[in-house]
């Protein structure tokens, strides 16, 4: 019997949720047996709510360096030097919502890495849909039923669902980590913390 459920709390453009996918990870290996692991998209920003200049390059490059000194975490900032980008996270997060519809929660998870790796690593603009396509059709096949679900009014309302849930369960950064036990017992970790402190929580608040 799993003993509860573990939320992670993320959004495919937040850096901090990059450094934080090799905890996910970990998690994956040592915990899946006894916590079912779910990702939960956060929505850091919707369309025109970052106005791409200097200064808001000069924010970003430093929250990266920031990420990759505490977790080794790889970044290409050449997508810094774009003249525009619309920094909308919207499109990213209902893509990983879509493939948690269809897929389940393991695979979301998967997807969920493929394409931060895309965009951290390798400097890939992912905020479009096409895109997000192609990285579903590398790790499933033929993206058509995705495109499909993808473009429905019912992965948007999805998308806000999971939005409300982060708030009510306390997550309001990114990443959140939300561990609820089998007796319903709450507990919302926030910010970017180890898998070791991960598992420190799990012993304070759960009956693991």
């Amino acid at each position: 019997m799993q003993q509860g459920t573990i939320y992670f709390v993320v959004d495919p453009m937040c850096s901090w949720c990059w450094g934080f996918a090799p905890v996910i990870e970990e998690a994956r290996e040592k915990l899946s047996g006894r916590f079912a692991l779910v990702p939960v998209v956060g929505g850091l920003r919707s369309k025109g709510e970052m106005v791409w200049n200097d200064v808001s390059k000069a924010y970003l490059r430093k929250q990266w360096e920031s990420v990759f000194a505490r977790t080794q975490q790889p970044f290409e900032m050449t997508i810094l030097q774009k003249e525009r980008f619309e920094y909308d996270t919207y499109p990213a997060c209902k893509a990983v919502v879509t493939v948690r519809q269809l897929h389940g929660d393991d695979a979301a998870l998967d997807y969920l890495h493929t394409i931060q790796e895309a965009f951290y690593a390798h400097g890939i603009d992912i905020t479009k849909p096409r895109l997000l396509y192609g990285y579903y059709e590398r790790l499933f096949g033929n993206s058509g039923k995705f495109a499909f679900m993808y473009a429905t009014e019912r992965m948007e309302s999805l998308m806000h669902h999971d939005f409300a849930k982060a708030r009510s369960m306390g997550a309001t950064a990114f990443p959140s980590v939300v561990i609820v036990d089998r007796d319903g017992h709450m507990v919302c970790q926030k910010g970017y913390r180890s898998f070791e402190e991960i598992e420190n929580l799990i012993k304070e608040y759960s009956h693991a």
